[in-house]
């Protein structure tokens, strides 16, 4: 797979698709611009090569309207700020308005095309929308890990019809940090898996099995596996009709030498409200009625001590219902043991990113992965559309 670093961009119209998907207030500032300035390395490659940069990507769920909350225009005067030059906003993605645009850039001059998502063919990966994009571009370059799970027009077929394709520097970060994190970890491999359904990460699970030496389970995915294992977990949420799948990860982890951790005590409350009851109980004790929200002190211990000598860590998903601070000290403990391990740690999903940034721990984690449903996709062993689509 190339790289931006791979091309002439001298003269030449660059299209990158990045994520800019960014969160905004009522009244349409942004309030978390990690997105874009995660990006920003290309965009200034780009433009210290004098390429003609075009931007697209992609902002809300417009199910293909024209939707005023979901326009880019903060993000244009946004990104302007941040780069130090103008940054025009095309009136569309495609169309002639917007291609007399893109004939008229100079070298070093930046164009963000209007919502990506503002045309159904967006997603539905429609091939005349995307020869269209394409149209744009003598280069087109990936940015966007996060949306390169999705097989949307812009991720999975523009590529395909622009001869120079490749990745950019956010991308290729991504994909290195995933390649040393699972694809050639120094060992012992660790992975923590957290959150609420197995549903959602039962791809992951299953896969890791086959890539890990041990395995953190934990948040309400880990009464699953406690119920199946025939211990009572009170009113905590699990996934009944998975019990027999959590105790067939059970088994195979056992057949492949795979040391599963699983809670031993838990922080568990009479509701799921900030002034809740809340008590400290084992995992045999739950209370009938009550329900585990995080991780107790001893758990917390124990998966300190599990991680003491492992080599790589990958993490996704949180202890408990970090949000409310009642039942945030198992995932902040997690945060701090992870931090000042010595192993090469990766977090991804945006509960887990955010549970470190909470923490105040972001800048002593090896990489924290912009990408959710991509990142899951990419421990599930599957590939990602937008990065095959780079191949020649």
């Amino acid at each position: 797979m190339k790289t931006v670093r791979d091309f002439e961009l001298s003269g030449k119209r660059i299209l990158v698709r990045v994520d800019f998907n960014v969160p905004m207030d009522e009244q349409g500032a942004i309030t978390d611009d990690i997105r874009i300035r995660m990006a920003l390395p290309t965009l200034q490659y780009v433009l210290e090569q004098k390429g003609k940069l075009i931007l697209c990507t992609h902002m809300g769920r417009p199910k293909g309207q024209r939707v005023a909350a979901y326009s880019l225009a903060p993000v244009a005067a946004h990104l302007s700020t941040l780069i130090g030059r103008e940054v025009r906003l095309a009136p569309d993605c495609i169309g002639d308005e917007t291609e007399a645009l893109v004939a008229a850039l100079q070298p070093g001059e930046v164009l963000l095309l209007e919502n990506l998502r503002f045309h159904q063919e967006e997603t539905d990966n429609e091939p005349g929308f995307a020869e269209k994009l394409a149209r744009l571009a003598d280069v087109y370059i990936n940015d966007a890990f996060a949306a390169s799970h999705r097989a949307h027009a812009s991720v999975a077929s523009v590529p395909k019809l622009v001869a120079e394709r490749g990745a950019g520097l956010l991308l290729e970060t991504e994909m290195d940090f995933f390649r040393k994190a699972m694809a050639e970890p120094v060992r012992p491999l660790m992975a923590i898996v957290g959150g609420a359904k197995v549903s959602s990460k039962l791809g992951a699970l299953q896969n890791m099995l086959d890539k890990v030496d041990r395995m953190i389970i934990g948040g309400a995915m880990a009464n699953t596996f406690l119920k199946s294992q025939g211990i009572a977990v009170g009113a905590s949420k699990t996934e009944d009709d998975l019990l027999d799948t959590a105790r067939q990860l059970v088994q195979t982890a056992q057949e492949k030498g795979v040391k599963l951790y699983f809670p031993v005590d838990f922080v568990v409350a009479d509701r799921f409200a900030p002034d809740a009851i809340v008590k400290n109980v084992t995992a045999q004790d739950i209370p009938e009625g009550w329900m585990a929200l995080d991780i107790g002190p001893a758990s917390t211990i124990c998966f300190q001590e599990a991680l003491a000598d492992v080599r790589t860590i990958v993490w996704n998903g949180p202890m408990g219902a970090f949000e409310m601070d009642a039942f945030a000290r198992g995932t902040m403990a997690m945060c701090h043991a992870i931090a000042s391990s010595h192993a090469l740690s990766v977090t991804g999903g945006g509960d887990s990113n955010a549970a470190v940034k909470k923490s105040g721990e972001a800048r002593n984690i090896s990489y924290m992965s912009t990408g959710g449903g991509a990142f899951l996709q990419l421990m599930e062993g599957k590939s990602l559309p937008g990065v095959d689509a780079l191949v020649p």
